[in-house]
């Protein structure tokens, strides 16, 4: 089957970085995008925070990044800042840069870790220029050919998710996307195939194509009412299975940085933007009730509430296939983990490269779509085992919810994960999985979970000549961040919002 007619089904944040990523084949007129989207169907709109690979998936679009972070509201984000996770009361950053850099291979942090058996006091954030710029709330864009005795700066974007989505609308459009206003309200399938052959809008239109992009969010309209694919429940390893989102008004300097903060059944985000804060209190609804997680959010926000809160109902998990028949589905539509390390708009992103990767205008088979399954299902197994850690490695005592999370049982590979850094501090990224030896360090470490023995390769390593050599990186990113601007006034000079009307649910 020839692929003349791709229709994406939903529009938002997920529908359009599709569109997008696809535009340039309708640009060439290879084939004919189309985005069904209605404008009486709201989006969630809670996904404003990014990490680094957002940055180029916005490159390979050929968008620029002033341009559009001026259009979004955007500001620059460091990393993320928990707090009351490992214990109440503490606090750590995980930063998106690395700890110092490697010693022969081997990673800064067994350095550290022996440097401080040895009883060196420095804490091992100071030699992470991210967390010190967060902390002093500064930035600019640095990157690796600024001067090789410092760091890059690695960052992300805190962005409006709505006001993302119109501009990439825009910029499909004119690329040759075609906009589609309606309800959808019946799905036509082949009797022989299976596979979707066209959807009727409320007014009657006939939609026809050959490969189906499903955008529609929780309800999975293609992939779940109408294939029934089925869906793979994780709720009992990340429990919280409700949110509620409020905008607030901002008061003083943006943070540079997301703000995680628990509570005593699951946690609160303030994502900074340069005119408002996005807010929002991601809770279990089997250990707090509605009204009680919408007074904590309340009580905790920087700023006065600027909309009506905004609930939210999920169940943390994926589908069992992510690729059935002629249809993909992306975004909500294939799955949800909650926004804890702003993973949501970057499985967006990923399932779309994966999509163009391995895509064929000459027919859709067997094989690209267990490719994709497979590929895809390995990235979500390991972000799902990254964020069961931070509820599973805590002392936290102080209510049912986090007993429970401190005692469930958690999947084999996060426990193997977890055996060979408790050893000698060796974490085993496999192929290519998404967060970094530092992320799991900043957590595990943050939390309060440290090796038991020094790497043996570490001794390698003692002697005066590491010790000024140490000293030099921490002298180099206390250098680095001392000159940098403050966070606000690089945003004004760079990206200054531009003025447009208020984005819808968000």
């Amino acid at each position: 089957m020839t692929i003349k007619n791709i229709v994406i089904v939903g529009g938002g944040t997920a529908g359009w970085m599709t569109a997008a990523a696809l535009s340039r084949l309708s640009a060439a007129r290879t084939v004919n995008v189309t985005v069904v989207e209605s404008e009486a169907i709201g989006t969630v709109g809670v996904g404003e925070a990014t990490i680094p690979h957002f940055v180029q998936f916005n490159k390979l679009l050929g968008l620029d990044e002033a341009e559009l972070l001026s259009a979004v509201q955007g500001t620059f984000k460091l990393g993320i800042q928990f707090v009351n996770w490992g214990a109440q009361g503490a606090s750590y950053f995980h930063p998106f840069g690395d700890y110092g850099y490697q010693f022969d291979g081997l990673s800064f942090h067994h350095i550290w870790h022996m440097m401080r058996r040895a009883g060196d006091p420095r804490p091992l954030h100071i030699f992470n220029a991210e967390t010190m710029a967060a902390e002093s709330r500064k930035f600019a864009r640095i990157g690796p050919d600024h001067r090789e005795d410092l760091p890059p700066i690695n960052y992300a974007y805190h962005l409006d998710a709505g006001r993302y989505a119109r501009f990439l609308r825009t910029h499909s459009e004119k690329r040759g996307v075609e906009r589609v206003e309606g309800r959808i309200s019946d799905v036509a399938l082949d009797g022989e195939t299976g596979f979707v052959t066209s959807v009727t809008l409320d007014d009657g239109r006939v939609i026809e194509g050959d490969l189906f992009v499903d955008c529609s969010g929780f309800r999975g309209l293609l992939i779940e009412q109408t294939l029934k694919t089925g869906y793979e429940d994780w709720t009992h390893w990340l429990p919280c299975d409700r949110a509620v989102a409020i905008p607030s008004a901002r008061k003083g300097p943006a943070m540079p940085y997301t703000r995680s903060m628990a509570w005593s059944a699951g946690w609160q985000w303030t994502v900074p933007l340069q005119q408002r804060n996005g807010n929002g209190h991601v809770y279990s609804s089997a250990y707090m009730g509605q009204d009680e997680a919408l007074d904590i959010l309340l009580a905790n926000l920087d700023g006065e509430p600027l909309a009506e809160p905004n609930h939210l109902r999920f169940v943390t998990g994926r589908r069992k296939k992510f690729w059935n028949k002629n249809v993909v589905a992306v975004g909500l539509a294939a799955g949800f983990m909650e926004p804890l390390e702003s993973t949501s708009i970057h499985l967006v992103a990923t399932a779309v490269s994966k999509l163009v990767s391995v895509l064929s205008l000459d027919a859709i088979t067997p094989t690209q779509e267990a490719a994709f399954n497979r590929l895809t299902a390995k990235e979500y197994a390991r972000i799902r085992d990254f964020l069961i850690l931070h509820y599973k490695v805590t002392d936290r005592t102080d209510s049912p919810f986090w007993d429970y999370c401190r005692t469930m049982d958690i999947p084999d590979t996060l426990e193997e994960k977890l055996a060979l850094y408790r050893h000698n501090g060796h974490v085993f990224r496999e192929e290519d999985e998404l967060f970094t030896e530092t992320s799991w360090i900043a957590v595990m470490m943050g939390q309060g979970m440290m090796p038991e023995k020094c790497n043996p390769l570490a001794q390698t390593f003692a002697g005066p000549g590491v010790v000024r050599e140490i000293g030099e990186i921490e002298r180099s990113i206390a250098y680095l961040v001392r000159n940098l601007p403050t966070h606000d006034a690089f945003v004004q000079q760079y990206c200054p919002a531009t003025p447009q009307p208020a984005a819808a649910g968000c």
